[in-house]
């Protein structure tokens, strides 16, 4: 396959490229990305002189551009990552989530379309979704790949609107697509503003670790390296026009995490002063915070055989301790 991996540089992107690019199926690997404040060519130093390996900096929105990388290098599989993800951000500038996530997947889709359909190659459009399209559950109970969409900020809206967009090239034009809605995720290369780097980086500048309303919102919590296991097998063993579910069956509270992570940073740096659960300062809840995610991951372990490798105690620690040895990198992103 010659593989293109939209948002590359981002963090679950780059995460995948690392899975996959060493993959006998994969010939050539695309990393397609403009580089917005989340996308870091330094996630991918390890592989950016690979032989399979070429960057494009292109923008999703600009049409021509995106169907000339999908001519050029003869793509005939597409993992499809990029977007605006970031709900705060949506929530005071909602165009960006439109333009990026529901336009440029339109003209991704259109790249594929005039391309595959012409050339007659073998292909498949991975689009890679998020549970929160489904909006909020009560305390009981888990979203499924049946359960009606019902988004509740913009950064939803716009992915539900993506998401409906590959089902209809699907069935409206036969293209070969697959969906994938999977939790929140946490690892290596996340930018920091986001809520586990964020406690991360406030612990270890000693200032207030900020957790919205009561702390009681629920997430189910999935490694990074785990969700790019599971992409992969999607993308290679999925049944076409199918969705999927990907969840790490770790469902945590915020604030439990936010004091976990205080208690692992005690422990790993204890030059710090210990008693980091004091900085946690509870502050006003954003807008539409939905209450509760829960992802039922049984049709992909049923179906692919695929189950979370890292239990959140295991994964949260190799996590800390990343943010802990690679300060150089958050300094970095964080003065860009």
């Amino acid at each position: 396959m010659n593989l293109l991996v939209t948002g590359g540089a981002g963090f679950i992107g780059s995460n995948l490229i690392h899975h996959v690019i060493d993959r006998p199926e994969v010939d050539r690997l695309v990393n397609l990305d403009c580089l917005t404040y989340a996308g870091r060519l330094e996630n991918l130093v390890a592989v950016a002189k690979h032989p399979k390996y070429s960057f494009e900096k292109v923008d999703l929105r600009d049409k021509t551009a995106v169907l000339d990388v999908v001519q050029r290098h003869g793509i005939t599989h597409v993992m499809h990552l990029a977007a605006e993800s970031h709900v705060d951000r949506s929530i005071t500038g909602p165009g960006d989530f439109v333009h990026t996530n529901v336009v440029g997947t339109f003209n991704l889709l259109e790249a594929c379309r005039a391309t595959w359909q012409t050339t007659g190659v073998g292909h498949r459009f991975h689009h890679v979704s998020t549970d929160e399209v489904y909006g909020s559950l009560g305390p009981t109970g888990l979203f499924t790949e049946t359960t009606p969409y019902a988004p509740n900020s913009p950064y939803s809206a716009s992915k539900a609107s993506s998401d409906m967009l590959v089902r209809a090239y699907h069935h409206t034009y036969g293209l070969e697509t697959v969906i994938t809605n999977c939790s929140n995720n946490y690892g290596p290369y996340q930018f920091p503003e986001k809520l586990i780097p964020v406690v991360i980086q406030s612990v270890l500048a000693r200032k207030p670790v900020p957790v919205y309303g009561d702390g009681m919102n629920v997430r189910d919590w999935l490694y990074v390296r785990d969700h790019a296991e599971a992409l992969w097998l999607v993308l290679t063993r999925g049944r076409t026009g199918e969705t999927y579910n990907i969840g790490g069956h770790n469902e945590w509270a915020n604030l439990p995490i936010v004091q976990l992570i205080c208690d692992l940073i005690d422990e790993m740096g204890p030059q710090l002063g210990g008693n980091s659960r004091k900085l946690i300062t509870f502050v006003k809840d954003r807008p539409g915070h939905d209450r509760r995610y829960a992802i039922d991951a049984s049709k992909i372990a049923k179906d692919l055989g695929w189950l979370p490798a890292h239990k959140f105690e295991q994964g949260i620690r190799e996590t800390v301790r990343w943010y802990i040895d690679n300060q150089a990198w958050v300094r970095s992103v964080l003065k860009r």
